[in-house]
């Protein structure tokens, strides 16, 4: 028995604490140990198709974002996991393509705040960052960070668009893509003045 369980954490683990029947499937994980780990409560259903260890914290990141391919973190959570920011969030931000159907993540993540985008803009600086619990995840890049931020001036805190917009313009600006970026997003002259007044 405690072959089973360690195998399932070993497992599941590897993927962030949290994984879908899927990537169960393709570690070698059979349907029967899967069922017998669900009857002997070594692990338990996080929500459709995902799977947890009982009784263990799986990273939170990694758990909401399991639950869709479309969610991408973003403004202050993406600030805070590129190292940016240092205010841990309480709400995570996520940006989805419009259209997209998040209601029962709402429900069952109270702490989330979802952004729509165009869904020819959605997937514009994408990467990939690690947790602070060391399991990766997506999240737009710095560039993108700083267009969302100047688009939506209003739904950010003060203190994190300053602190991020200094940060950026006096230190790690990329002009070129921030330019390129900005095109997309129809905020070029915006952009370039803080590059003026900020670099």
């Amino acid at each position: 028995m405690d072959y089973i369980y360690d195998s399932l954490k070993v497992v599941i683990e590897s993927f962030g604490g949290i994984a879908s029947a899927r990537e169960l499937a393709k570690a070698g994980v059979s349907r029967q140990l899967l069922y017998q780990g669900m009857i002997n409560g070594y692990i338990s259903k996080e929500s459709h198709g995902n799977y947890v260890i009982t009784n263990n914290e799986p990273d939170e990141y990694r758990m909401i974002q399991n639950r869709s391919d479309k969610m991408i973190f973003s403004y202050s959570t993406a600030l805070f996991l590129l190292g940016i920011s240092d205010r841990v969030p309480h709400e995570l931000d996520i940006t989805v393509p419009q259209g997209d159907n998040v209601s029962r993540i709402k429900r069952d993540y109270e702490n989330t705040k979802f952004h729509y985008c165009k869904k020819e803009l959605w997937d514009l600086g994408i990467i990939e960052v690690t947790t602070p619990q060391g399991y990766k995840v997506k999240t737009y890049d710095l560039e993108r960070c700083i267009c969302d931020l100047i688009r939506d001036k209003k739904s950010v805190d003060v203190q994190i668009y300053t602190q991020a917009l200094k940060e950026y313009f006096s230190g790690k600006c990329n002009p070129r893509k921030i330019v390129k970026y900005a095109r997309q997003f129809h905020i070029e002259p915006k952009v370039r003045t803080y590059m003026e007044i900020l670099s």
